[in-house]
């Protein structure tokens, strides 16, 4: 984090990302100053209605954030950013994208939890856009223009008003991370209660465990003895009513229709109260770790590792046996995952794996079969692209192998 105090005083020159947050309610002009060098502007958690055509002169910006501002209306002035990639102007006020707005090098565009009911067609002759976030919003339709985008890989159009199915996403050839629950198109009126209901006071939370865009993951322990689960347990409270990836009841909902999966987080009991909703899972042993990190901005939609991380051939083919019967048995109960990552999966020693996080996945059984068969097939990419991503750190010593070159059959 810096200072405005910084930037005025010069003792910010040369820097190549600057974060401000400090309630500003216009555009600090200084900022142009770090022209020749600046890359990433995180202007995020301010008072900011509008940006000046003068941002232009930043040539080498690549990113911007502004999140949780006031912005009515997408600046036009972002479309004349020459070297412009990621605009992420999440949880605004935003109305209106005009056609000037989107930057002609546009990777990766995130307007979740804003108040937009259309998009422009420009949006469909954006062909380097990989990642596409809409959740949140209150779009009845998308562009047709849309199947021009054959390089998008991620998209996210949960909790929006769109009454039909939007083909011209399901055609597209790299799409493989599709979230579109909350939608009037994918409503179920099904209520599932494959675990039991118990109240929130039932237990006592202790520490943090984990937590991502749609709730926090605590230890927990029964207050009262009880014979009907296990001493120790893992619970998920559920953040607010929207997430950047959709609504959690319906996060919940999709998870208790998987059901049990030996290579599944399993579901024990669930809370639905009026001011809480929360699952219920078994706690996972301390040795599982992470098996991959989160995509970074250079990567965009695929996994990270650490440096130097490395997997033998044997592990890995263990790892993926494992993920497809996993991906055989979401797709048997029509839930479509939509984060098939490395990062949203734990594995031991032994290779054993754990999936979870069902913040994107969406319940398809509405759908009619060719747009069922579809999503499958979108899914089935995201499973191909984690075979690549763990075949990237495969033992240098064993990409002779022929488990090795199986996989690499099995994704070509």
């Amino acid at each position: 984090m810096h200072t405005l105090a910084q930037l005025k005083s010069g003792q910010l020159t040369g820097i190549s990302r600057l974060t401000l947050s400090e309630n500003l309610t216009s555009f600090p002009t200084e900022i142009l100053s770090l022209a020749d060098t600046l890359e990433i502007l995180d202007l995020s958690n301010n008072q900011l209605s509008a940006l000046p055509n003068s941002l232009k002169q930043l040539k080498k910006m690549k990113i911007i954030f502004a999140s949780n501002n006031h912005f009515e209306t997408l600046p036009e002035s972002l479309g004349q950013c020459e070297s412009l990639e990621m605009v992420g102007f999440k949880s605004n006020k935003i109305k209106h994208v005009p056609d000037e707005s989107l930057p002609a090098k546009l990777r990766w565009l995130i307007l979740t939890d804003n108040q937009l009911t259309r998009l422009p067609d420009t949006l469909g002759e954006r062909p380097r856009l990989q990642k596409l976030a809409l959740a949140g919003n209150q779009l009845t339709q998308l562009p047709a223009n849309l199947t021009q985008l054959t390089n998008l890989e991620l998209v996210r159009i949960s909790a929006n008003q769109l009454t039909e199915c939007p083909d011209q996403l399901l055609v597209l050839p790299k799409l493989a991370w599709l979230a579109f629950s909350g939608n009037p198109f994918s409503c179920s009126d099904i209520d599932i209660q494959s675990v039991p209901v118990v109240p929130f006071s039932s237990f006592s939370l202790q520490n943090v465990l984990g937590q991502g865009a749609s709730g926090v993951i605590s230890k927990a322990v029964w207050n009262t003895a009880t014979d009907a689960f296990p001493d120790e347990i893992a619970v998920k409270v559920f953040k607010g009513e929207l997430t950047s990836d959709g609504y959690p009841e319906d996060e919940l909902q999709a998870c208790l229709k998987v059901g049990d999966h030996a290579s599944l987080v399993k579901s024990l009991a669930q809370v639905n109260e009026q001011d809480c909703l929360a699952l219920v899972m078994q706690l996972i042993p301390e040795h599982y770790n992470n098996l991959g990190l989160p995509p970074d901005f250079d990567t965009c939609t695929r996994d990270t590792f650490k440096v130097g991380f490395t997997l033998p051939i044997e592990q890995i083919s263990k790892v993926v046996k494992q993920m497809q019967s996993v991906f055989a048995h979401l797709h048997e109960n029509q839930v479509s995952h939509g984060d098939l990552y490395a990062h949203n999966t734990l594995f031991d020693q032994d290779a054993n794996i754990i999936f979870g996080d069902f913040g994107a996945a969406t319940m398809y059984h509405m759908l009619n079969e060719t747009q069922q068969a579809q999503v499958q097939q979108i899914e089935h990419r995201a499973l191909n692209y984690f075979i690549e991503d763990l075949l990237s750190v495969c033992a240098e010593e064993d990409k002779t192998s022929d488990e090795y070159q199986t996989l690499v059959e099995r994704i070509n």
